[in-house]
């Protein structure tokens, strides 16, 4: 079963949340605890998902991706290459965000947010200098009376990983995108990691380097600009930019996603604004741990039958991207709800419906210019 994509789609972006929680740990007795606002405020309740989810099983046992990253006499970059291949995989996940320093005195304490999700990371693509990985969900939900819900199934965000890459597409604020090169004494021995929104509009890229020990692998990206999440624009609009760094770290069962991120106000010509630019500072983990004997059959079948739309959805977007040097949207893809025509399609795909090249190369660019790209 697959909930409407506008459903899907405005509880849905990378990297920050869903409607659903799964797995979680009130469904397994165990409490849950975050660091909060100093003793004595007034602190609100944390927000996000509210219904809940089967519970799980957490596989303890270290992964056949966590020994083949640390098997004997790899080279620098092949260790590399399958730190990445290891976040592939089945996961419970939770994400958790709260702001952890206030600059603008006036501001008010933000509450909390936490979600909770199981998904599958599947690998789309792997190449020797390039790897591509996306997040599909498929959330059993406890009803009301007890009972499991049929399986829902949506796609997630996408993440693309590419050695020593020569340019990257980069947030510039005000719902615009440009194509930067990356000097190559800035490249040498770097993962440039690109994250995509659920439609496969582009999101952020970020480039950093791989440190390997026995204890973990992790990778810490530069600085980067992105635009809000659902999470922050539903509930805020003081400020327009997210710009923050990204740690991926992977474990023996699982992974680590930290933001460490500064909430920046822009002027009316989209420059940080003088007054008091950033409002306060993030944290965000998103913890990705291995479950086994769950049924992802669903989201499977749903990651080969549209998965070749998506590969021209993708291809569409590099092709405007090199010939513009970059784009504007309309809107924001998720708030002015341009994912619809295309997550319809997917579902057409999904339900039986051959994929025919020709057909969907002219209906996205059709959709792509009617609903998502500004006027130049």
């Amino acid at each position: 079963m697959r909930l409407p994509a506008i459903l899907v789609v405005l509880a849905l972006l990378p990297a920050a949340a869903h409607a659903y929680e799964s797995g979680s740990p009130e469904s397994a007795g165990i409490s849950r605890y975050t660091f909060a606002w100093p003793i004595g405020e007034d602190t609100p309740k944390p927000r996000g998902a509210s219904t809940k989810g089967t519970a799980v099983t957490l596989d303890t046992e270290p992964a056949e991706e966590w020994k083949r990253l640390h098997a004997a006499g790899l080279s620098d970059f092949e260790r590399d290459r399958r730190a990445i291949l290891a976040m592939a995989g089945p996961y419970r996940v939770s994400f958790d965000f709260l702001e952890v320093a206030r600059f603008d005195p006036a501001l008010k304490p933000d509450a909390p947010y936490q979600s909770w999700g199981t998904e599958y990371v599947f690998v789309s693509e792997d190449r020797e200098d390039f790897v591509a990985l996306q997040h599909v969900l498929v959330m059993r939900m406890l009803q009301k009376d007890g009972s499991e819900s049929e399986p829902f199934v949506t796609r997630h965000w996408r993440q693309e990983w590419r050695y020593e890459a020569e340019a990257a597409l980069v947030y510039q604020g005000s719902n615009a995108w440009a194509l930067k090169k990356i000097p190559e004494d800035r490249r040498r021995g770097t993962w440039l990691q690109s994250v995509y929104q659920v439609d496969d509009s582009p999101r952020y890229a970020a480039a950093g380097r791989w440190q390997h020990s026995d204890s973990f692998s992790t990778w810490i990206s530069d600085e980067t600009w992105r635009p809000l999440p659902r999470r922050e624009w539903s509930v805020r609009s003081d400020y327009q930019v997210l710009v923050g760094t990204n740690r991926h770290t992977i474990t023996p069962t699982g992974w680590i996603q930290e933001e460490n991120n500064l909430k920046l106000a822009l002027d009316d010509n989209g420059k940080p604004r003088e007054a008091i630019p950033y409002l306060a500072r993030e944290y965000g983990v998103a913890r990705y741990e291995r479950i086994r004997n769950y049924d992802f059959t669903q989201g499977t079948d749903y990651f080969n039958k549209t998965e070749p739309f998506w590969a021209e959805v993708r291809g569409a977007w590099t092709r405007i991207s090199k010939t513009q040097g970059g784009f504007k949207l309309r809107k924001p893809v998720d708030q002015g709800q341009l994912f619809v025509p295309f997550f319809e399609y997917a579902d057409r795909l999904a339900d039986g419906e051959p994929f025919v090249v020709e057909d969907a190369r002219s209906f996205i660019e059709k959709i792509l210019r009617q609903s998502y790209l500004a006027p130049a």
